[in-house]
């Protein structure tokens, strides 16, 4: 730009100058060009208005002055022209030319685009509605901090100190907070941050290992909540976009989107090893600072609770919230603070040891008298006089579906309530019998 500058000051210089001049000579730059070439660059340069707007108006009055008038002195050789006249518009043309020269030093502009005039870039239809959806729901969603109590080694000070982080959403206006439960295992302490990076103390309102559901609830102005809306129709459908929204380090939130590669895909809990029916299989990466975040359709409604935790299949998973039991799960824990999930109340074996028997079903190890199982008559695996093992009963339906494993009686409990009389068909000895059974709560978990 520089010596675009020297050049265009010397040119001025050379061919207007009374000394360098013949009488023939026509300017080479043609001044109306000069007018042309000052508005392009004022239209580059809209914003540099106050700075350059003197100067245009300097040689617009120049070329005015100059182009119009056929008696000029600068273009018109009169042997009646003094010195004194060639030396003023000598002057005034150096005065001009060094100021085209500093302000095309002060717009800051590349050489390459000082007269390049480009056009407002702007977002695909499917882009646009990407980034109203992310703006709209970031509100949404939080970032939890867990904290437990160490000592230190040295002092014997007791700290606390994070042990781990995730990402959660707002449920409803009252300050409750929804994450999986693996986020919040173990935690002495947890600290909930909102889009707005205001902090506050959370306490857990209740959790369901078996689900790895948690809800958390902070104290904090409604006007600050901002609910997540919750999609009403299950009609989901491998194919349809999806968005996972996290807030993985509290500073700021991100997105990832991709499509549904899978239903009722299911999982073992983290904390129990319980199966988790109805996962929702994603190309959508999640992150372990995303889990607990929210999975939103196209529409921006909640479908699904981000999780990462370990798992035998390649693609991230969410569980899938508009799963009546998902959704039923928060809802008990928002009102009672705890999940009422009923039970038989035995202990069996593993599905490898049932294998190796050569039998289809799930072997009782224990059936204590106090619970549902024992009320009812189920008998547990035992040992002889002897020593020797004596098998007990193994179940191969209840209520007439068919049980092979323990996730195949762990889906069938799931569908059922408590006080509800299940028939429960066992293999006992060589024979098999249909006993029945009336469900009762899960004891309560600490």
């Amino acid at each position: 730009m520089a010596a675009a500058a020297s050049s265009l000051i010397s040119t001025f210089v050379h061919h207007y100058s009374p000394f360098s001049r013949s009488p023939s000579r026509k300017p080479p730059f043609p001044l109306s060009k000069l007018k042309c070439l000052s508005l392009l660059h004022r239209n580059q340069n809209h914003n540099n208005n106050n700075i350059n707007s003197g100067i245009l108006r300097l040689l617009n009055q120049f070329h005015d002055s100059f182009s119009l008038n056929p008696h000029n002195l600068l273009f018109t050789e009169s042997p009646s022209s003094s010195s004194s006249s060639s030396a003023l518009d000598l002057l005034l043309l150096l005065c001009t030319s060094l100021a085209l020269s500093v302000s095309l030093f002060v717009a800051d502009v590349d050489p390459s685009f000082a007269f390049v005039v480009t056009t407002a870039r702007k977002l695909q239809t499917d882009e646009l509605a990407t980034v109203r959806l992310f703006q709209e729901n970031t509100p949404s969603v939080v970032y939890i901090t867990n904290l437990a109590v160490k000592q230190d080694a040295f002092t014997l000070d007791v700290l606390e100190v994070p042990q781990g982080s995730g990402s959660g959403f707002v449920w409803d206006k009252e300050g409750h907070i929804v994450t999986n439960y693996h986020v919040i295992r173990g935690a002495s302490d947890l600290k909930v941050t909102l889009a707005d990076q205001s902090t506050f103390d959370a306490k857990v309102v209740g959790f369901d290992q078996d689900k790895d559901v948690a809800v958390l609830r902070v104290d904090a102005p409604k006007d600050k909540l901002r609910p997540i809306p919750v999609g009403v129709s299950a009609d989901l459908l491998v194919g349809q976009k999806v968005y996972a929204i996290g807030n993985p380090f509290g500073l700021d939130h991100t997105l990832t989107t991709g499509v549904i590669s899978g239903l009722r895909r299911e999982i073992s809990s983290a904390a129990t090893g319980r199966p988790i029916q109805d996962v929702i299989q994603t190309d959508a990466a999640i992150n372990p600072g995303n889990s607990g975040g929210p999975l939103l359709d196209s529409s921006g409604n909640l479908i699904g609770i981000n999780t990462a935790i370990y798992s035998p299949l390649v693609h991230p998973l969410a569980l899938d919230f508009q799963s009546p039991l998902i959704l039923g799960i928060v809802e008990q824990l928002v009102k009672f603070g705890k999940v009422t999930r009923p039970i038989l109340g035995i202990k069996f074996a593993p599905d490898q040891s049932v294998e190796q028997l050569g039998v289809s079903g799930v072997l009782v190890l224990d059936a204590p008298l106090n619970g549902p199982a024992g009320k009812a008559g189920l008998q547990p695996t035992k040992r002889d006089a002897y020593g020797r093992l004596i098998l007990g009963d193994i179940i191969t339906s209840v209520n007439g579906k068919k049980v092979t494993n323990g996730s195949d009686l762990y889906r069938i409990l799931d569908q059922c309530k408590v006080g509800d009389q299940v028939i429960v068909e066992v293999l006992r000895g060589d024979h098999k019998e249909k006993i029945p059974v009336i469900l009762e709560p899960k004891p309560e978990e600490s």
